[in-house]
């Protein structure tokens, strides 16, 4: 057998090839056969391949998932609970701080009502003005974009409000960063805060074409109010007194009456977005209630002219002051009430501290001779003596340790009891007076009795600011010498207005009648009320009146009398002058004169009491029948004309002044 050993070949290796359907096994021995024409060539085997690798397998997201879940639940539980914080536990306190920053509360002023003369003549008004304000929060400079708002702002308002520019940069940039609202000027006039607001309108106007302007007024506002002016000047001021800057009565009846005046305030409640009211969203509101206008019992005309008359003769005498009163002798109403010098209230920056106030209330001073009428008035009631009693009147009379004269030098006078009061003699009176007790501490009680019923030491009833009662010592305090000064006006102090009183009372027969100001008011609703009616006290009866009438008519009818310059022509004119060392209230020692007269008219059917006081006159004269007297005389035939009071036609008492020994 041929050798085939050397044609034996390798045997080969198989490569695996990829995965394939098993192929069928042939039948244990079966022949293979080659192929047959037209198949396929046998596939060479490929390059042996790396073994095949195992597939990355990824961890369960579970616990990746139920983490993020966990977390997300926290922050929404966080969430929930601060909601329900918001919105249920706190939810009051934060709806009340919302409401606080988006509404704002103003304050609507009540208009003053205001005050008029008897005849409806307006002495005091309300006219429309604004309180100039601010929201300090809109200055900020988050808020502006700039940081010196304030002191821009203040740059501009300074000249307009006529305000210090620091003092408003103060306002506007307060301590407190939370504060919104401030007030930068009240009571300004409308055409001052129509510069304000065309003033911003320009701003606002600029700021939209230039980007680099800030309109810093933004947050400047306006709230209604009110001006208090005075259209007759310096009319009647000391009466009617002046309204401070908060709005509140400094003196007078403004004063006085301040709180039927004022009124009552309302309110307005707004939301506000950016300092402009919110239209949409509703406002609340609480009408302001005007206050109740005051009629006075003064007359216009009757004020004026005898302000002016005092005016003109305190400047002509060069005096200190002086004061005119004008009442009515029946109803105890003031017609006028004038004193010189006076003040403006419309403009208290030029007005005299001392000035500022109603001297004819508020001045204590030592009466005079003009007092002397209530001595004689004590007499006659206790029937100590009549008119025509006689009086041995000598040049000078020694009492207690001083020596007494008259104002003259003279001879003895012989005078009936009438003319110790038209010749105005110190010595009569004391004698006069001694006759009302069997001693001279019994003859001072008395007497004291009758001053306190004419109302001296006391108030008169008006109740008026800063009024004085006067000095009235009881009369176990009389010195030695005032027992027999008091009789004749010295040592002892009233005001002008119970000066005035006691002759009203002479005149309203023996009757005092507590003197009035206000006649009544009117409220919001239109009603008016009338003031309550004065009290009366009867202090001497209507005869011993009468008689003191005849009496005081020959103080001024007869030619020996001190006060014929007050004669006013078809008229009988009552009146007594006034001479009396003065208390110079600086060092409380005598200096200069009060010289006075008072009266009324006519004198046999009374109607009008005037009284005129004039201090320390420097320059001419300073006889009250002098320089007081012509003042009576002008002011009485204004009121007389005024008032359409005619002349009674009766002829004058003409009781006899002296008699022959």
């Amino acid at each position: 057998m041929p050798d085939t050993s050397g044609d034996r070949q390798a045997p080969r290796r198989r490569v695996p090839g990829p995965a394939g359907p098993p192929r069928p096994r042939e039948p244990r021995g079966a022949v293979r056969r080659g192929p047959g024409p037209g198949a396929r060539p046998a596939r060479r085997p490929s390059a042996p391949r790396p073994p095949a690798q195992r597939p990355l397998r990824l961890g369960s997201p579970r616990p990746r998932l139920r983490m993020v879940g966990f977390a997300l639940t926290l922050v929404l539980m966080i969430f929930v609970g601060r909601l329900l914080q918001v919105q249920a536990v706190d939810a009051g306190a934060y709806a009340a701080k919302a409401e606080q920053n988006r509404y704002v509360v103003h304050t609507l002023a009540a208009e003053r009502g205001g005050i008029t003369d008897r005849n409806g003549v307006a002495l005091a008004i309300s006219e429309d003005a604004y309180d100039i304000t601010a929201d300090p929060t809109m200055f900020a400079a988050k808020q502006l974009k700039v940081n010196d708002g304030p002191e821009q702002a203040a740059a501009l308002l300074a000249p307009i409000l006529g305000k210090d520019q620091a003092d408003l940069v103060k306002l506007l940039r307060p301590q407190n960063r939370d504060l919104r609202y401030v007030r930068l000027a009240a009571r300004q006039t409308p055409q001052v805060w129509k510069q304000i607001k065309d003033l911003k309108t320009a701003l606002t106007n600029k700021a939209a074409t230039d980007h680099a302007t800030v309109n810093v007024l933004a947050g400047v506002f306006a709230d209604p109010s009110s001006q208090r002016v005075y259209p007759n000047g310096d009319l009647a001021a000391g009466i009617l007194g002046w309204v401070n800057a908060d709005g509140k009565g400094g003196g007078g009846i403004e004063q006085q009456l301040d709180k039927e005046l004022t009124g009552k305030d309302g309110k307005i409640r707004y939301a506000q977005s950016g300092g402009r009211e919110v239209p949409t969203a509703g406002s609340t509101e609480t009408p302001a209630v005007p206050g109740a206008d005051v009629e006075l019992t003064i007359d216009r005309d009757i004020q004026w002219a005898a302000q002016n008359a005092i005016s003109e003769q305190v400047k002509k005498s060069r005096a200190d002051r002086g004061y005119v009163v004008v009442q009515d002798t029946r109803t105890g109403q003031i017609l006028a009430m004038a004193n010189s010098p006076g003040f403006d209230p419309n403009d208290l920056s030029t007005a005299d501290a001392a000035a500022m106030g109603n001297a004819a209330l508020q001045d204590a001073y030592e009466p005079g001779s003009t007092a002397k009428v209530m001595s004689m008035a004590a007499v006659l009631q206790e029937n100590a003596a009549t008119p025509l009693t006689h009086v041995v009147v000598p040049n000078r009379l020694h009492r207690g340790d001083r020596l007494f004269k008259d104002d003259i030098d003279h001879e003895t006078w012989h005078l009936t009891l009438n003319g110790v009061l038209a010749k105005s003699s110190n010595i009569g009176t004391i004698l006069a007076t001694g006759q009302l007790g069997r001693t001279q501490e019994q003859a001072n009680q008395v007497l004291y009795s009758y001053l306190r019923k004419f109302g001296i030491g006391g108030y008169t009833g008006l109740g008026f600011p800063g009024e004085t009662r006067g000095i009235l010592a009881a009369p176990a305090k009389w010195s030695t010498s005032q027992q027999y000064t008091i009789p004749f006006g010295q040592g002892f102090s009233i005001n002008a207005m119970q000066a005035a009183s006691v002759y009203s009372t002479i005149a309203n027969g023996g009757v005092r009648v507590d003197p009035t100001l206000v006649r009544g008011s009117k409220g919001a609703d239109g009603r008016f009320t009338p003031a309550a009616q004065p009290k009366k006290h009867r202090v001497v009866s209507e005869k011993t009146a009468q008689t003191l009438a005849e009496m005081l008519e020959s103080v001024v009818d007869d030619e020996q009398g001190t006060g014929v310059k007050a004669a006013i022509p078809g008229y009988n004119v009552a009146g007594k002058t006034g001479t009396a060392n003065r208390v110079d209230p600086a060092t409380g020692r005598y200096r200069g004169y009060t010289s006075s007269f008072a009266g009324f008219a006519p004198a046999d059917k009374p109607r009008i009491t005037v009284y005129c006081a004039i201090q320390n006159a420097t320059a001419g004269s300073y006889f009250g029948g002098q320089i007081c007297g012509p003042i009576y005389k002008q002011v009485m035939e204004f009121a007389l004309k005024t008032l359409q009071i005619p002349p009674t036609g009766a002829k004058a008492a003409n009781l006899p002044v002296d008699y022959k020994p």
